[in-house]
């Protein structure tokens, strides 16, 4: 009688053309990690965010989002890395990024929604007072004020107008010493047709914005994951509301993962409402962060709380069960560039 391991080399031999080891169970994949530069978070994560997953990062604004991302990066670039952060609010601050320890000479920075002409409109506007204006010029002899100023006569002109228009007409009108009655004053109303038909114009066209960075985000992010080379692949939609995010295809996420682990690049997505689903193999859920005041009217930091909704692929140390339960959230405190070591 044939045993069940010969029986089990006969199917797998049988079926080796259509399915390849049919019974024999696949190896369990190990993901690479690299770590975030938050000691709390990385012991939470067993080392670090994935390599080659999309991991998503949820919470609400001022939660530490933001903070998560700024530090992965800053750990990367400082590493001689390429990083790239596809910003689809234009809310990305050079300033605090180059703060947080980013070498902003590996960072490739999308924004999205800007235009050449808004650009240009700005620099042409920009206005500079020449030097020969900054300078007083000599004082004039015999003219009052130096020859800055006008004569006193034209100053004083127009100042009765000026008081009367301060002043009620009832206050200064002749009266008679008689009660007299009072006539109530119509009251006038309007239909606002014309400002409401403004109003809906304004609101059309405020909702088709967002939706034309959003897709210009996900073209970018597209692009980037397409031609490889990034070590991390930032997409901030943490500014959109969760109601336009939210309609986004799942099957555009589940590309991004594809193309993530085939180029190994870490996809890191920032948002408010968990839009990637089954997607995303790491999901990191952000509370309301506490506000860090050490001084009574300086605003010093906020402390993040995050805990951890999805996780696949963690690597175990062994398998022995601890006696003591690993953390299941992690907390640290951020600081602002003006306050200082505490």
């Amino acid at each position: 009688m044939a045993t069940t391991s010969t029986i089990r080399l006969q199917i797998e031999s049988a079926l080796a053309d259509k399915i390849p080891s049919a019974l024999t169970p696949a190896p369990r994949l190990i993901r690479p990690i690299t770590e975030t530069g938050i000691g709390s978070l990385d012991e939470l994560l067993h080392g670090g965010l994935p390599v080659g997953v999309l991991s998503e990062v949820i919470g609400p604004e001022c939660s530490g989002r933001t903070d998560i991302a700024l530090s992965f990066v800053a750990h990367l670039t400082q590493a001689s890395k390429v990083c790239a952060w596809i910003d689809a609010s234009n809310a990305f601050d050079p300033v605090s990024a180059a703060a947080a320890g980013i070498d902003l000479a590996r960072l490739l920075w999308v924004r999205c929604g800007v235009t050449a002409e808004t650009t240009t409109t700005r620099r042409a506007r920009s206005f500079v007072l020449p030097e020969k204006y900054l300078a007083p010029r000599p004082a004039k002899q015999g003219l009052h004020g130096g020859g800055f100023g006008s004569h006193p006569r034209n100053e004083v002109k127009g100042i009765s107008n000026a008081v009367g228009d301060l002043l009620q007409t009832k206050l200064f009108a002749p009266r008679c010493a008689e009660p007299q009655r009072r006539v109530r004053e119509e009251r006038q109303e309007f239909t606002p047709a014309s400002r409401m038909t403004v109003t809906n114009a304004l609101l059309t066209t405020a909702a088709r914005k967002p939706w034309s960075r959003i897709e210009q985000a996900l073209k970018a992010a597209d692009l980037l994951l397409q031609v490889g080379g990034f070590s991390a692949v930032v997409l901030d939609l943490s500014s959109m509301a969760p109601s336009f995010v939210s309609r986004i295809e799942l099957s555009t996420w589940f590309r991004y993962r594809a193309a993530a682990e085939k180029t190994q690049s870490s996809v890191l997505l920032l948002a408010q409402h968990a839009c990637a689903k089954s997607a995303a193999e790491l999901a990191i859920h952000l509370r309301p962060a506490e506000i860090l005041a050490d001084e009574t009217t300086v605003f010093t930091g906020i402390q993040p709380h995050a805990e951890i909704k999805r996780q696949r692929f963690a690597e175990t140390p062994s398998n022995v069960v601890p006696m003591r339960k690993p953390p299941q959230s992690a907390q640290w405190q951020s600081r602002t560039p003006w306050a200082g070591a505490r």
